[in-house]
C-alpha cells in the first residue's frame, strides 16, 4: 500500500476507536421492512429503544434488539468503570444498506417462469453518550 493510503487508513482507526457501534451482515430479511423497525429505534434512548424492540411484532425487531445489546457491550467494553443508566446512552444513527439479492425462478402458467428476488441487507447501529456530546461542544 501507498504511503498516503495508510496514514488514512490510521485515521478512520483512530476516528473508530471514539465511535460505539455493531453491525450485522447479510440479514435475510428486505431492507423495506428492517427499515420500518429502524426508524422506530432511531435517535431515541437505549432503554426505550430495547423496550419498543421486545414488544414489536415484527420478526426484524428481535435481530435488531441483538444488534443493539452488542452495540451497548461495545460501549461497555471502551468505557470500563463507567454505568450504562449514567451515561445516558441512545442510539446515535442506524443505517440499513441492501446486501445481496438471490435470484429464483419460480414456475409460471404456460410453460413461463417469474423470477424471484430474496433480498437481504446489512445494518450498522451506533449508540453514543450525551454526556460525550456536552464535553465536546
Amino acid at each position: 500500500m501507498s504511503k498516503r493510503k495508510t496514514e488514512k487508513a490510521e485515521q478512520l482507526k483512530e476516528a473508530r476507536k471514539h465511535q460505539f457501534f455493531a453491525s450485522l451482515r447479510n440479514v435475510p430479511t428486505s431492507p423495506r421492512k428492517m427499515r420500518l423497525v429502524a426508524d422506530l429505534i432511531r435517535g431515541k434512548e437505549v432503554n426505550y429503544a430495547l423496550g419498543v424492540l421486545r414488544f414489536s411484532k415484527q420478526d426484524a425487531s428481535f435481530r435488531l434488539e441483538k444488534l443493539l445489546l452488542s452495540a451497548i457491550d461495545n460501549w461497555k467494553q471502551k468505557n470500563e468503570g463507567q454505568n450504562v443508566e449514567d451515561a445516558n446512552l441512545y442510539v446515535k444513527s442506524i443505517t440499513v444498506d441492501s446486501a445481496r439479492i438471490l435470484k429464483r425462478l419460480r414456475p409460471a402458467p404456460q410453460g413461463r417462469a417469474h423470477r424471484i428476488r430474496k433480498r437481504s441487507n446489512h445494518v450498522t447501529i451506533f449508540v453514543d453518550s450525551l454526556q460525550t456530546d456536552n464535553q465536546e461542544k
